[in-house]
């Protein structure tokens, strides 16, 4: 028998309970999928970033590479011009200073002077620069090529000798390399 003074007992709503039960089960649905959509999140912040930076290096890439090209496009067509200096500067010293020559050969050579300063300073306006040696300067392997070697008296090894060509730098990068010739006395 139930006691009079005791209380009613509630009754318990059981689908509320199935409720109550649910809900810490939706919740960690929710924060496995919350966590889910984060690292989701933060996989495409990360692949935005490479990205990104991919882009602005080939725009930097590129950048320089378009610097390149205008400074060395022409790098190939300058090599071919060099031959034209050389023959120039050989039909100026074989004509030297002579004072009997004819009056058309003056005109001749003064024509060939010309068109080697002409060639000169279009040499100058796109970069180019002769490598001009002295006999006694050093030889430096980045700018000379070493046509032969010679013991010579009075000399340190490694001294310039004699100059065989010039050589010519194109802004900083060598088109070709002066051609000496070397000390190699000990003394």
């Amino acid at each position: 028998m139930a006691d009079p003074k005791q209380e009613p007992e509630e009754l318990i709503d059981i689908d509320a309970l199935a409720e109550q039960a649910e809900a810490p089960a939706e919740e960690a649905a929710e924060m496995d999928e919350v966590e889910i959509l984060r690292a989701e999140r933060d996989e495409m912040r990360d692949r935005f970033m490479r990205a990104l930076a991919d882009a602005e290096n080939a725009r930097k890439r590129g950048e320089r590479d378009r610097r390149e090209a205008e400074q060395y496009g022409g790098s190939k067509l300058a090599r071919d011009m060099l031959p034209v200096y050389d023959n120039l500067k050989r039909a100026l010293d074989a004509a030297g200073d002579h004072e009997g020559r004819s009056e058309s050969m003056s005109a001749l050579m003064e024509g060939v002077e010309l068109t080697m300063r002409e060639l000169l300073n279009i040499f100058e306006k796109h970069g180019i620069t002769r490598i001009s040696p002295a006999v006694g300067d050093r030889f430096d392997p980045q700018m000379h090529q070493a046509m032969f070697e010679a013991p010579l008296p009075d000399t340190k090894q490694g001294d310039i000798i004699q100059v065989a060509g010039e050589g010519f730098m194109l802004h900083d990068r060598l088109l070709r390399p002066a051609q000496v010739g070397v000390s190699s006395n000990p003394g």
